[in-house]
C-alpha cells in the first residue's frame, strides 16, 4: 500500500498528535484509527456517481512511535469496488495540508 510515515515520535509527540486527531477527525473501529473525510468538490471521476459507497476518506493510523497515513481513498460502506483508488494529486494535496497544518499546530519535530 502507497503511505507516509512519520516515525521516531516522542511519547510527548505521540499524545499530542493523538488528541489533536481525536479533537479533529472521527475515530475508527481499532485504537489509533482515524478518518479523515475527502469533500465531495475533490472527488475523483471514480467516486463521482458512487454516492451510495460514501462518504469517502482517508485512514490515518496513530501508533506507539510512528503516525501512518494511507494515500488510499476508502469508502465508508464497500471494500470492493472501482472508486477505492490511489488519491488523486488534488486528493493528495487536501490530505498532506491537513498532515502539514497537523504538525505545525502540534510542533512535531520528528
Amino acid at each position: 500500500m502507497r503511505q507516509l510515515v512519520i516515525d521516531e515520535l516522542s511519547r510527548e509527540e505521540r499524545d499530542n498528535l493523538d488528541t489533536y486527531l481525536k479533537r479533529t477527525l472521527k475515530q475508527g473501529g481499532m485504537e489509533g484509527m482515524f478518518w479523515l473525510s475527502v469533500p465531495d468538490d475533490l472527488l475523483a471521476e471514480a467516486q463521482r456517481g458512487h454516492e451510495k459507497c460514501g462518504p469517502f476518506f482517508f485512514g490515518l493510523e496513530l501508533a506507539e512511535k510512528k503516525l501512518i497515513i494511507e494515500l488510499l481513498v476508502r469508502s465508508q460502506s464497500n471494500l470492493h469496488c472501482s472508486c477505492i483508488s490511489y488519491a488523486t494529486k488534488a486528493q493528495r494535496d487536501y490530505l498532506l495540508g491537513f498532515v502539514d497544518a497537523m504538525l505545525q499546530t502540534e510542533q512535531i519535530k520528528a
